[in-house]
């Protein structure tokens, strides 16, 4: 791990195109502001942690596409019949 020293308002960068800049320092918590690319997604861990979990159970999941095209074509029936 790479730890670095910043004050407020400095910034450090990640490649060409990410920019950290710490916001504000107050007690125990530090602000951060992040200027990246919008392809490029920013979350908290635990955020991204479970994003990763729900990916996994998507993917874990026991229906197949041909199950999924019934359930498809079975809502399109009901949303026409109403």
């Amino acid at each position: 791990m790479l730890v670095l020293t910043r004050k407020t308002n400095e910034s450090i960068m990640i490649g060409d195109e990410i920019k950290v800049t710490v916001v504000e320092v107050r007690g125990d918590q530090v602000k951060l502001g992040i200027t990246a690319p919008k392809r490029i997604s920013v979350h908290r861990e635990e955020i991204f942690r479970a994003i990763q979990k729900e990916n996994i159970q998507a993917a874990a999941s026991q229906i197949g596409l041909g199950e999924l095209e019934r359930i498809w074509k079975n809502k399109k029936q009901e949303k026409n019949e109403k």
